[in-house]
């Protein structure tokens, strides 16, 4: 494992990595133990937006609807340029995932010395993301976030991804970009798939 962790720093520098997936997948949970494992800096798309919509008092996604892009842009894109963020790689949680937005988003990255090498999918399927939004009600492990207030705003969620989102990974998967991990196994074992296929990407470019 150390070695091949080696390998994906080696290939991947100051880059990012992009992580994709529906709601409850696992996005910042994998982002984070990525982050520590490549020496890297973790930026949520989600955790930025609540911190700017606490900040601001603007709810745009209570009801679980997608910020506007022009909203995002303000909020989200600044942090690619940051200085204290300049010499490390980026592991990115769902950072752009409205379609149209990901250009703009590759773009201001790679300007930023952050080219993004990699989006990662999460696979899970909605039945599955629901029973886990059902065991986090009840075990009360997410905070008091608004878009997690009751199912039907989660539901909202779901149909923002398939129709939104979706497209988005079609078109990194065009790029050549996409890699897809099954996120309905233990935790460690989507880390150890993460690691696996990013170690084979960065072997393959370096062959």
């Amino acid at each position: 494992m150390d070695d091949k962790i080696e390998t994906i720093k080696d290939w991947l520098g100051t880059g990012s990595i992009n992580i994709f997936g529906l709601p409850m997948s696992g996005k910042d949970t994998q982002g984070i133990k990525l982050a520590e494992a490549l020496n890297a800096k973790f930026l949520s798309s989600g955790m930025i937006i609540r911190a700017m919509e606490d900040q601001t008092k603007n709810r745009y996604s209570e009801h679980g609807e997608l910020i506007p892009t022009n909203v995002f842009y303000e909020w989200v894109l600044p942090y690619f340029e940051r200085s204290d963020l300049f010499k490390y790689p980026l592991i990115l949680s769902s950072i752009g995932r409205w379609q149209g937005e990901e250009d703009q988003v590759m773009s201001v990255a790679a300007g930023a010395g952050h080219e993004i090498k990699a989006a990662i999918v999460l696979n899970i399927s909605e039945a599955d993301v629901e029973n886990r939004f059902e065991a986090a009600k009840t075990l009360n492990d997410r905070g008091d976030r608004l878009d997690d207030k009751d199912l039907e705003i989660f539901k909202t969620r779901l149909k923002e991804f398939r129709e939104k989102t979706a497209p988005v990974l079609q078109h990194y998967n065009t790029l050549g970009l996409l890699i897809e991990v099954n996120g309905n196994q233990s935790r460690n074992n989507v880390f150890n798939e993460i690691v696996e296929k990013l170690f084979q990407k960065a072997s393959k470019s370096h062959a």
